[in-house]
């Protein structure tokens, strides 16, 4: 399909989106402050909102920018901007509701926040925060999960298609998943333990990665042309921005300025500090030199890992944790490059792979906030999180395949091979990132 075709797509969603902006009003409810609400917890999870914030733009940004090619810098730190904005206006309308509406069946939200009705300046629920924090928190968690599918389209996606695989996405797959998880649906129910993504955004982003890399090929020159980053002190400022915005992904997740947020504070930085660390081991064990993109790439690793358990384990228990973090995700880059799939920016590694052993370890290591692991005498809950685990697996990666097989046999979804060639910025944004 061509560009004007596509146009018309994103031009008849705009309009419908408008439509439901106009009448959000009317669906809308006022709700009087209640007296329940706590000024510290709110301050700290507004705060930790904005630090989440930060992770996408500039972090991912700066982090996936830097990796790319300098043709593909602005295409590529785009994504992440226009993730943050498309889904942000997907979760007002109906994404939120859909992840925390009252339950059906264990599967879905019921519509009753369509439009943001009902969510106010009220106690949401079992906490001391205003609905409205609840929910812009969670807003910041539905952006960066699509954000970090970007890196597996890196170079090759057209922007339009992006778009609209972001809107799709958002409603068919992130907003369910949140609800199986968190927002009282079946995994809830079973137990499942993620104390700020593990599965929900972390390994769902990496399997739709992988899905991403199937479905579009490789690279013109995947294998026989250089393709290495071209600015590594992006990707290193953007890994550090990450660390810092990771505390309010993982620390805001209690949702109360207590204990809770402290311990998992503490558990956040020192994974992140072991897998650094052990990821620069193997590498320089295998490579001989250890890098600063191996450095970033650790630290982000640990961070994806440490994120299910946050809340429930102990600062020993997260060094471990990060410990393995660093040697599975590099371990899966080395995969990754056997197999030969073009995951870009290595999505699949350090987010399904460090996902996928963060919920796993979270149900060898938990000891916290009344959770127990395997190692702390409750071994049923390691089958609960491999149930959890393969759930999501299965659920990301076929719903993702469909969205995009669907996309492409309608607007397409690589530029051309010239466009490639020529670059994304110019092609896609006609704006050059340097003169």
């Amino acid at each position: 399909m061509n560009k004007k075709s596509t146009y018309k797509y994103l031009l008849f969603l705009i309009s419908v989106v408008l439509l439901l902006s106009f009448a959000a009003p009317v669906f809308g409810e006022e709700s009087g402050e209640a007296a329940a609400i706590s000024a510290g917890d709110t301050s700290w999870v507004l705060t930790a909102s904005a630090l989440v914030l930060l992770m996408t733009i500039p972090g991912l940004a700066l982090f996936y920018g830097g990796m790319v090619r300098n043709k593909n810098v602005l295409s590529t730190m785009m994504h992440s901007f226009i993730a943050v904005c498309v889904v942000s206006i997907v979760w007002v309308l109906w994404g939120y509701t859909i992840a925390f509406g009252s339950d059906i069946s264990g599967i879905i939200g019921s519509f009753e926040f369509l439009g943001l009705r009902g969510v106010g300046a009220e106690a949401f629920s079992g906490t001391a925060i205003p609905h409205l924090a609840f929910m812009v928190f969670q807003l910041m968690f539905a952006g960066i999960t699509v954000a970090l599918i970007s890196g597996a389209i890196a170079e090759r996606m057209k922007f339009g298609a992006f778009i609209l695989f972001a809107i799709l996405w958002a409603t068919f797959i992130y907003s369910p998943l949140a609800h199986w998880v968190w927002g009282g649906g079946w995994l809830m129910e079973l137990g499942a333990l993620d104390f700020a993504g593990g599965t929900v955004v972390h390994i769902s982003s990496g399997v739709a990665a992988l899905a991403a890399a199937l479905v579009l090929g490789t690279r013109h020159g995947h294998g026989t042309e250089k393709m290495a980053p071209h600015n590594l002190p992006f990707t290193l400022i953007g890994a550090s921005l990450l660390w810092v915005g990771w505390f309010g992904f993982n620390a805001g997740s209690a949702l109360a300025a207590n204990g809770i947020a402290a311990g998992a504070f503490v558990a956040t930085h020192v994974a992140t500090a072991a897998a650094a660390l052990s990821w620069l081991v193997v590498e320089w064990a295998y490579r001989g030199k250890p890098t600063a993109l191996g450095a970033a790439s650790g630290a982000v690793a640990g961070l994806v890992a440490i994120t299910p358990a946050a809340g429930f384990v102990g600062p020993i228990s997260a060094i471990a944790i990060g410990v393995g973090a660093g040697v599975f995700c590099y371990g899966a880059v080395l995969w990754k490059s056997k197999l030969g799939f073009d995951d870009a920016l290595d999505v699949l590694a350090i987010h399904g792979i460090g996902g996928s052993w963060g919920a796993i370890a979270t149900g060898l290591f938990a000891s916290v906030g009344g959770a127990t692991g395997l190692f702390f005498g409750n071994p049923g809950q390691v089958v609960i999180q491999a149930i959890g685990v393969g759930a999501t697996w299965v659920f990301s990666f076929v719903g993702t395949f469909i969205i995009l097989k669907v996309l492409d046999m309608t607007i397409g979804l690589r530029v051309t091979k010239e466009e490639e060639v020529l670059g994304l910025d110019l092609s896609q944004h006609n704006e050059r990132a340097y003169s």
